[in-house]
């Protein structure tokens, strides 16, 4: 029940930004449209803002489910630009109302989420330390994460396949060269520049 319930709550907001921005919708409005008490609302969420963060990790977790494999991915990153492109009136208003850090907030985790299941399945065979796993992982989720906030900067106007191919054409092999780069189970060279 309480899953249904959130949904409830996102698509109330969803339908409450298709008239008015999010900075003038309270919780009481939500609460209202939804047919619920505003303690119900509280029950669940914080805030608005916290809403708008579990609304956005639900719609990309759905966008990701089964996408977080090497040969995957790029269908992955793409269905997180068709969600946002689906939830257009929502993501406009949430980006021009919120900070960028706090969308960056949002959208650092899941696109990790999407780039450490690469790394990992990448390096299933390769002693490689945890953090570095990490690191190449938050090294490309920087990379994504700019893009997609540049693309919904410019009103999602670039077709996002376009982008998907770009982006894998500059990924192609490079995450295999960047785990061999930290491996642990191959001896290190170091060269002395003279």
């Amino acid at each position: 029940m309480s899953q249904t319930t959130k949904r409830a709550l996102e698509a109330s907001l969803k339908n409450l930004l298709l008239q008015k921005p999010l900075d003038k919708i309270t919780i009481n409005d939500i609460a209202e449209d939804c047919g619920i008490s505003r303690m119900t609302f509280y029950y669940h969420f914080r805030d608005i803002y916290d809403l708008v963060e579990w609304a956005c990790v639900e719609d990309a977790t759905r966008a990701l489910k089964g996408k977080k494999t090497y040969d995957t991915w790029q269908e992955g990153f793409f269905n997180i630009f068709q969600a946002v492109q689906e939830n257009k009136p929502f993501i406009m208003n949430v980006y021009h109302v919120v900070s960028r850090e706090r969308i960056e907030q949002y959208l650092y985790p899941l696109i990790h989420r999407l780039l450490l299941g690469v790394v990992e399945e990448k390096a299933a065979d390769m002693e490689v330390k945890e953090e570095d796993k990490q690191f190449i992982a938050s090294f490309y989720e920087y990379a994504f994460a700019g893009i997609m906030l540049e693309w919904i900067g410019n009103k999602m106007k670039e077709d996002p396949a376009v982008i998907v191919e770009r982006t894998s054409r500059l990924l192609q092999g490079n995450i295999v060269r960047a785990l061999n780069a930290v491996r642990t189970d191959r001896p290190l060279h170091l060269e002395a520049n003279d």
